[in-house]
């Protein structure tokens, strides 16, 4: 079960690395690069993942790889930026130790140069715009971002009269859900909708015709949605000559995350290099839990015979996270999948502490419990951010937050406001989008709107005379706004054709279009000084890139994470407890770890039950939550919620059970405690004894069964 460790010597710069670690960073490192092997790393929680990735890149450019010819695909700029900065660590160090010399020509002594790193959606990106003429595209296309692409769908459902029928007809967000499902998974309107969208079914017909008006819209405005990034790559993959262009220009291709990939993205993977030479993916089955999303298990779980040469297989099974004790109780759940890349994590730091599994009343007592448990470990030592409180479903913190105000415990939760959601930063963007591509209408019809006097109306009579015009600038400028407008329409002309003039630097556009917004933020938000952070923020973002068109399109597929206004920690708190989704906690780790809500219902949710997929899903969710865990593991499992508006039987008490993840057989691994704080619960009804015998009764009953 335990790895035995190379013993390297000091001046190794792969000293570092375990046994399994070491066996993927040196793969087939002496082949020639068409005679690499597909290579899959199952890479456990807490097991390196980040470092093996880097020190393979590493390893591949001290071994002569060129570095303009590795392709690393990640699913956030900012790992991509993270995994070029950890593989220069390691150049760094081996340019020390051997000298500069044995590096591949051109590779930095801090940062390895990896001008192909980045998420599939930017790589797509790139692609298209280097290849655009060769596929019919035009240039200069635009992205629209999801909010965009909501939009333009909503405007030709309107027009098909989808938004007049007697009968409900799925919203336009729901309606690009159907849509990007069906590009994504690459299989039927008619299969989704049974699997996924079942209650919209009965409009088969009319969301083929509505998804064929929105491409075409897209095409008549030279725009491309999130979608169309992986589905043109993936058609480009798929022809004969294209396909052999673009896979030239790559010996290494490397994928991180690898269970977080959906069907389409697998399919370039496997185009791209069908025999799988110089392909690596990294990932865990065990983590796999966006389905939502697009994503499914079956591509980490077939990676090993999707080539013409079948896989090797590396498994990191040492954690550097956990105790013992918790690896234990996490091992004996994901052991119970039904079908899974088998691994047993196992870990140095023992402990004689395991998780607890805590039997609480109700949700109210979960609450102070939470608190009172978070309080006594910040007094131990362990800070606030150092702790966090995860749940299954947002509003699973309710309670929580409501005694964290009460006690006055600062607290930031994730899933705020989406950068690119705010009104005035797609105000600004807007500006940018339709001076590059006058042709997109969503863009130029928000735009349009901030001039004073200029309706919906009018801003539509305006996209028509430019979508007519062989020149946007002049159509512009021979338009006739209403009398009330006119200043303020010279001012937007003036603006438009600056932006449009080839001789303006980038980022000088930037500025112009913040000079111009500026009035118009003052007078249409109170909070203008605040949300100016904002717009600042983005302008120094629009510094590191080359152009307007690799801002716009970088920004859209990777956006910062919030706005300044609405994230962050008030600056008088030093300190702050941590909540979040099981979703969003992905990737992070604390010291301490309380799970709310383990119980079915809960855990899995009730929405989640109807197949053997979706409940394997969420048997992994459990798995992640407890893998964030680093000392100390507290799964709550409350045994009574409150239930109103129950039909005849109105408002009611309904019990719970422990979730069905954790089984009999697992008791070993947990220390359970039933607990009940009379105390703290006496400012409201008192509990009879007679129901707090019973549900300590229930709650020693459920643990047994």
């Amino acid at each position: 079960m335990f790895a035995i460790p190379i013993l390297a010597s000091p001046a190794d710069p792969f000293a570092s690395l375990n046994a399994e670690q070491r066996a993927a960073v040196e793969h087939d490192i002496d082949c020639a690069p068409a005679a690499v092997r597909p290579l899959l790393v199952i890479a456990g929680a807490g097991s390196g993942k980040t470092s093996t990735l880097a020190h393979r890149v590493a390893r591949l450019i001290t071994g002569g790889a060129d570095p303009q010819r590795i392709l690393l695909l990640t699913f956030s700029r900012r790992a991509a930026a993270e995994m070029a900065r950890r593989s220069g660590q390691v150049l760094q160090r081996v340019m020390q130790v051997r000298g500069a010399g044995n590096l591949a020509s051109g590779a930095p002594a801090t940062a390895a140069s990896l001008p192909w790193a980045g998420t599939f959606h930017a790589i797509g990106a790139r692609l298209l715009q280097q290849y655009a003429a060769r596929i019919g595209l035009a240039p200069g296309f635009t992205i629209h971002d999801r909010s965009d692409a909501e939009d333009l769908m909503g405007l030709v459902r309107h027009a098909q009269g989808l938004s007049a029928t007697v009968k409900r007809f799925p919203l336009k967000g729901t309606c690009l859900a159907i849509y990007s499902r069906v590009v994504n998974s690459q299989e039927s309107l008619a299969e989704v909708l049974r699997t996924v969208f079942p209650w919209c079914a009965e409009w088969e017909a009319e969301l083929n015709a509505l998804f064929a008006g929105y491409v075409d819209a897209k095409e008549a405005q030279n725009a491309l949605d999130y979608d169309d990034l992986l589905l043109f790559w993936s058609e480009m993959a798929g022809d004969e000559v294209l396909a052999a262009e673009i896979a030239a220009r790559f010996d290494h291709v490397l994928v991180d995350e690898y269970q977080d990939t959906n069907r389409l993205q697998a399919t370039i993977l496997q185009r791209l290099k069908p025999t799988g030479e110089g392909v690596m993916v990294v990932g865990d089955d065990a983590q796999s839990i966006y389905s939502f999303r697009g994503a499914t298990v079956r591509n980490i779980l077939d990676f090993p015979q999707q080539f013409t040469q079948p896989a090797r297989i590396v498994t990191l099974e040492r954690n550097y996270r956990s105790t013992q004790p918790i690896l234990d109780a996490s091992n004996a759940v994901i052991a119970a999948a039904v079908e899974r890349h088998t691994k047993t994590l196992w870990t140095d730091k023992a402990s004689t502490r395991k998780p607890q599994l805590v039997m609480i009343p109700d949700e109210a007592e979960q609450a102070r419990w939470v608190v009172n448990r978070v309080l006594e470990h910040r007094e131990a030592g362990v800070q606030l951010k150092a702790q966090a409180v995860l749940f299954r479903t947002a509003t699973h913190s309710a309670a929580l937050e409501l005694e964290l105000v009460r006690r006055n415990i600062p607290f930031v939760k994730f899933g705020g406001l989406k950068f690119l959601e705010a009104t005035h930063v797609k105000d600004l963007l807007a500006i940018l989008r339709f001076a590059q591509n006058p042709g997109g209408r969503i863009a130029g019809f928000r735009l349009l709107q901030l001039i004073p006097g200029i309706g919906p109306a009018i801003a539509g009579r305006v996209l028509d005379a430019v979508a007519a015009a062989p020149e946007p600038l002049a159509a512009l400028a021979e338009f006739k706004p209403p009398s009330g407008a006119a200043g303020d329409w010279q001012a937007f002309v003036t603006l438009i054709g600056a932006l449009r003039d080839p001789a303006l630097p980038w980022p000088a556009d930037m500025q112009c279009a913040l000079d111009w917004y500026g009035p118009h933020l003052a007078r249409l938000h109170d909070d203008a000084e605040v949300r100016l952070l904002d717009l600042e923020q983005l302008a120094a973002l629009a510094v590191g890139y080359a152009s307007r068109e690799r801002f716009l399109a970088e920004i859209t597929l990777d956006p910062p994470e919030a706005t300044s206004d609405r994230a962050g920690v008030p600056l008088r708190d030093e300190d702050y407890l941590i909540l979040s989704t099981i979703h969003s906690a992905k990737g992070q780790e604390w010291t301490s770890v309380h799970v709310l809500n383990v119980v079915d219902g809960c855990m899995p949710s009730d929405l989640a039950t109807g197949s053997s997929v979706e409940l394997e899903e969420e048997r992994r969710l459990l798995y992640v939550a407890m893998t964030r865990a680093k000392e100390y593991l507290h799964l709550i499992v409350p045994q009574r919620f409150y239930v109103k508006q129950q039909s005849a039987l109105g408002d009611r008490h309904m019990f719970a059970a422990r979730t069905r993840f954790i089984t009999t057989g697992m008791a070993r691994h947990f220390d359970e405690c039933v607990w009940f704080d009379a105390e703290t619960s006496g400012a409201r009804t008192p509990m009879p004894d007679s129901v707090r015998m019973a549900v300590r009764d229930r709650a020693r009953k459920v643990w047994q069964s």
